[in-house]
């Protein structure tokens, strides 16, 4: 028995004046066929050496019986759903018109009753997949309000962007996994959060700054960087492409997180011109770094696209790379800049 508090008034078990004790007891218990074992609340009565349930402890200990049957047979308990429930910022009633399943299951769910495991399977479907919980949204709109709707599908929207922003890093750092070594990759760890800084740094100083004149600047910053100092900054590793150097997985670098752009039609071709975050501040990149990429941008920010790659075509580290290889580091001593 463990004492949660204690204080002293009327005992309903001995009818005295006297301190009363809210505890915790571990207790045994079979439900649906399963043992269970679960922590129940009383008040104690030291007089009578008797326990005594309020109404609210009824309800309480009831659930934690439900709760303990649950995690014993692999189900979400009550208070797992009512988490995820709140993580889309729905209410009990709106919950269960999303899910078509009647008013007050997700209430029920939560306070008493057991849900079923086909229910169960589409709970976690919906807490692991915001995308799977917008589709089931926008078919539940004519029965919301729309106040509601628009709140939730902000929300979920939220919520969908953050997964799929975790699905990109997790999908560039399984590619860049195998990559190791100074020559590859800088001597430095892929740094996602500086590749991002880097973008936005340059977005902010250069007035036009289109996606293959913004390449070239990452590489040359990275190039830069360790001739002067004997480490690149983000751990990018570069390829010889036709236009000049290209970050391996540049095509998902893009679409990170806090990378924003505008897309540009160019006759029948369509381009990205790159903008800083709004409120965008450096909190990743060292004096030393940003000393670096500054020193591009005063050489190389005022170029235009084909200027910026013929300079690149120059390059010692490009000239000698075959197409589509890696660009070793190694080059970074014969670059054209200081």
């Amino acid at each position: 028995m463990t004492i949660l508090k204690s204080e002293t008034r009327l005992c309903l078990s001995c009818m005295e004046e006297h301190q009363v004790d809210i505890v915790e007891v571990i207790e045994q218990e079979t439900f649906k066929g399963v043992d269970v074992e679960f922590t129940a609340t009383y008040e104690y009565c030291s007089n009578t050496d008797d326990y005594l349930e309020t109404e609210d402890m009824i309800r309480a200990n009831n659930l934690a019986v439900k709760d303990a049957y649950r995690k014993s047979t692999g189900l979400l308990t009550s208070t797992e759903i009512r988490a995820m429930r709140e993580k889309y910022h729905v209410s009990q009633k709106d919950f269960s018109e999303i899910l078509d399943w009647g008013g007050a299951t997700i209430t029920r769910y939560e306070n008493q009753q057991v849900q079923d495991r086909a229910h169960d399977d589409i709970l976690r479907k919906i807490d692991s997949d915001p995308k799977w919980f917008l589709e089931m949204l926008k078919r539940a709109e004519a029965r919301l309000s729309t106040k509601a709707f628009n709140l939730y599908y902000h929300r979920a929207r939220e919520l969908y962007n953050k997964e799929k922003n975790q699905y990109l890093i997790d999908s560039i750092r399984a590619f860049y996994a195998p990559f190791e070594g100074e020559a590859v990759t800088g001597g430095v760890d892929l740094d996602l959060n500086k590749v991002v800084e880097i973008i936005n740094y340059l977005a902010s100083m250069v007035a036009v700054l289109h996606k293959v004149k913004l390449m070239k600047m990452l590489w040359y910053s990275d190039y830069l960087n360790f001739k002067r100092h004997g480490k690149a900054i983000t751990g990018l590793a570069y390829e010889a492409w036709p236009k000049g150097a290209l970050p391996v997985c540049h095509d998902q670098i893009v679409l990170l997180e806090n990378v924003c752009f505008d897309t540009v039609e160019y006759g029948e071709n369509v381009g990205y011109k790159f903008k800083p975050v709004q409120g965008f501040e450096c909190n990743y990149l060292i004096d030393q770094e940003i000393e670096t990429i500054d020193e591009i941008i005063k050489q190389l920010g005022t170029l235009n696209t084909d200027e910026i790659v013929n300079r690149m075509h120059d390059e010692e580290a490009y000239k000698q790379t075959p197409s589509y290889s890696i660009i070793s580091y190694s080059f970074a001593n014969q670059l054209s800049l200081d």
